[in-house]
């Protein structure tokens, strides 16, 4: 590279990174927060819609009405936002929550009352009715003559399937009208153009895209079990306050400069293009948040800063890659250029596996979990261009500009292999030993405190009690002052707050309250904050994650590990790979759940995201040094120790781990240290879980595939 085109590519580099900035200011400043103009943030950091449905008719619905309804709409709303949240109130009250949204008349607008959705024929024959259809979708196709229109997609169930089937073949000879009725009124009258006997029907003549997607919801949202009413909205507060926000961009900031510092102190010259790579990454993610309209929340900050450490981890791995090649005399160009090509296998897989398991949590989790999916995929995608493009186009343009003393780059040094495998039964039984100790006090706690886990709110449900005081406090005076009150009463930590936009009232969130608990809550507010008793109100609310949506996470993590086994099994021709590194994520997985319980954390939205930051952690360290297990074996002989092999693969590998561990370490310390109690609760499994995996890569994965490769081969064969 010329010295002319490497200082304007600098120069470049310097406009994009403070125009990008500029952007990314905008999109978080407080006053545009949550707005169509910057990132759309969650119920937790900026609140939203709350809307309150009434089950209409006199008869109480049953509990499986009224789960299959909840579900139902969860995954309507999340066409608004993948946080939104749907949970029970009382016996027949549904909440939905939305974030991101000021304006409560136009969600119920779009959002249509759900009621009940029948379909007939032009002899005012009921053919089926809206639970007969699976799913409603907006989408396209070509006509006849080739050009494109906007159809809407029916999938019926099974049942619904042969109702059709015997409709359609009774309307089609006279191409009869089946009419779609909803709440008494006709939204449609498709005519009959084929016997369809498939299940899977079109309807056709939409004039747009939003007229096929607005009849798409309302087919979806008739197809509840119950028929619903409105019985209030109103607009909410962020349930963590704006002290979170300002906390957590805080400790970003400061978790970025001591990155920064740790990188140049580490790495001389590269150090400083990985963090200038690294701050063009940063700035661009937050710009692509807002462009893909990704809503923002603890569970996303989590996998931000995941796919932060992984840009970190990329860079580190080139960066002992040129080194190596340094030290066996080559130029500093050729040692870039090798640097690169050798690193970039690891790379590729250990990027790859974290995608895996971020595309099928987006496509099979809900809620959290697909918020979290989001902004981790959106990440490894940005880390990956950030770590092979960018920081190699600085590192040459440096080279360039006169940046040519070794010294600068620093020089790899031969160490001395360390024997981690003949310390492997030391290492196998720490875990082992933890594990029983922690199933034990789990034990204890589920004897003696009713569970074995402190779940909260999000998981197990509580009492919700809105209290309208006689002035507008302050988010600020709510904690220091009325949250204290709540916690003593309740003997519960756990309590989230919201305030009802433009009034005085008040929602505060607990876990389940007795009569008498009720009843010492209501005056404790009126002696101490002159509320009127008939302005304080309770009502007991169901989780926020209902059995389904776990369901559904347990679902997509083992569909995640199979996958990442298979992957592995096909780049690395060994299944043993895969099943230790399949082990290793596990073992990680279930320390951190360990902790949770063993420390009494509060289980709730994050709990999930925060395993599986720690599972895409520990996969990434893991790839690193099978790969260069990988390496080694290609180029050794017949004869070669294995157990040497594998100790020389894991010492090469140890400074990435270590430094890898450090800088994601630092991220976490830097949210604990600044943020708020929820965050706090939420960076330090986080931290626990950074050690495990790097204990678990560096300690138990080799040693696994060493006794998976010998031990379990040599028995199989002597079978």
């Amino acid at each position: 590279m010329k010295k002319r085109k490497a200082i304007i590519i600098l120069i470049v580099m310097a406009l994009l990174l403070g125009g990008l900035t500029f952007t990314a200011v905008e999109g978080i400043g407080t006053e545009k927060a949550g707005s169509a103009a910057g990132i759309k943030l969650g119920l937790d950091l900026a609140g939203g819609v709350s809307i309150t449905y009434q089950v209409a008719g006199e008869e109480e619905p049953t509990e499986e009405d009224m789960a299959d309804t909840i579900y139902k709409l969860q995954k309507r709303v999340e066409n608004y936002s993948t946080e939104a949240q749907v949970y029970k109130e009382g016996s027949d009250r549904i909440n939905i929550e939305i974030p991101g949204v000021s304006d409560e008349h136009a969600i119920l607008q779009e959002l249509g009352k759900p009621g009940s959705l029948v379909f007939m024929n032009s002899g005012n024959e009921e053919v089926l009715s809206g639970m007969d259809i699976a799913d409603a979708k907006a989408g396209t196709q070509q006509d006849s003559m080739g050009n494109s229109q906007f159809v809407v997609q029916l999938t019926m169930t099974a049942e619904g399937r042969d109702k059709f089937a015997a409709a359609t073949k009774a309307a089609y000879p006279t191409h009869d009208i089946i009419y779609i009725i909803y709440d008494g009124n006709v939204i449609s009258a498709p005519a009959v153009q084929a016997e369809i006997t498939d299940g899977q029907a079109v309807i056709t003549g939409m004039g747009s895209y939003e007229e096929a997607e607005n009849l798409a919801s309302t087919i979806r949202i008739g197809g509840l079990k119950l028929e619903l009413e409105e019985l209030r909205s109103n607009v909410v507060g962020a349930q963590l306050g704006s002290e979170a926000i300002s906390t957590s961009l805080k400790a970003g900031a400061v978790g970025v400069v001591l990155v920064v510092v740790f990188m140049i102190g580490a790495y001389y010259v590269m150090g400083a293009a990985a963090s200038l790579a690294l701050a063009i990454y940063t700035v661009l993610i937050v710009v692509l948040l807002n462009a893909f309209e990704i809503t923002l929340t603890l569970p996303g900050i989590a996998g931000i800063i995941l796919s932060i450490g992984m840009a970190v981890d990329a860079n580190v791995v080139i960066f002992a890659r040129i080194r190596e090649e340094l030290a066996t005399g080559k130029t500093i160009p050729s040692a870039i250029k090798i640097g690169f090509e050798r690193a970039m296998p690891a790379i590729i897989d250990s990027n790859i596996t974290t995608l895996i398991a971020a595309l099928v949590l987006g496509l099979k989790g809900s809620g959290t979990v697909k918020g979290f999916a989001q902004t981790l995929a959106l990440g490894i995608i940005l880390s990956m261009f950030t770590a092979l493009f960018v920081t190699k186009l600085i590192l040459n343009a440096g080279y360039a500009v006169g940046l040519k003393n070794v010294k600068l780059y620093g020089v790899g040094k031969e160490r001395k292999t360390i024997d981690f495998l003949s310390k492997k039964v030391i290492f196998f039984a720490i875990p082992i030993i933890i594990i029983v100790a922690g199933f034990a006090v789990m034990g204890n706690n589920h004897m003696t405190k009713g569970s074995a886990f402190n779940y909260s709110l999000e998981f197990v449900g509580g009492t919700s009690t809105n209290v309208t005081f006689d002035e507008n406090l302050s988010i600020a005076d709510i904690d220091s002052v009325v949250i204290p009150l709540i916690e003593e009463v309740t003997g519960d930590a756990d309590v989230q707050t919201q305030k009802v936009a433009n009034t005085n009232q008040v929602i505060f969130k607990t876990r389940t309250l007795t009569a008498e608990e009720r009843e010492t809550l209501k005056n404790s507010m009126v002696e101490k904050f002159a509320v009127d008793e008939s302005a304080i109100t309770s009502e007991t609310i169901s989780s926020a994650i209902s059995s389904e949506m776990q369901t559904d996470a347990v679902i997509a993590v083992v569909i995640s590990m199979i996958c990442i086994l298979i992957y592995i099994w096909f780049r690395f021709k060994d299944i043993r790979f895969g099943a230790s590194s399949v082990l290793a994520l596990l073992h990680d997985a279930l320390l951190v759940i360990i902790f949770y319980g063993v420390a009494r954390i509060p289980v709730g939205g994050t709990f999930i995201a925060c395993v599986l930051t720690i599972v895409g952690f520990s996969i990434n360290a893991t790839i690193v040094i099978f790969d260069r297990v990988r390496e080694n074996l290609a180029s050794a002989g017949k004869n070669t120790d294995l157990k040497e092999l594998v100790n020389r693969s894991i010492t090469q590998t140890l400074s990435r781990s270590v430094f890898t561990s450090l800088t994601v370490f630092l991220m976490i310390l830097a949210l604990y240290a600044f943020g708020v109690t929820s965050i706090k609760e939420f960076a330090l499994p986080l931290m626990v879980g950074t050690v495990c995996g790097a204990y678990s890569s560096i300690c138990l994965s080799g040693a696994m595939w060493y006794i998976f490769r010998t031990q379990i081969a040599k028995k199989a064969k002597a079978k």
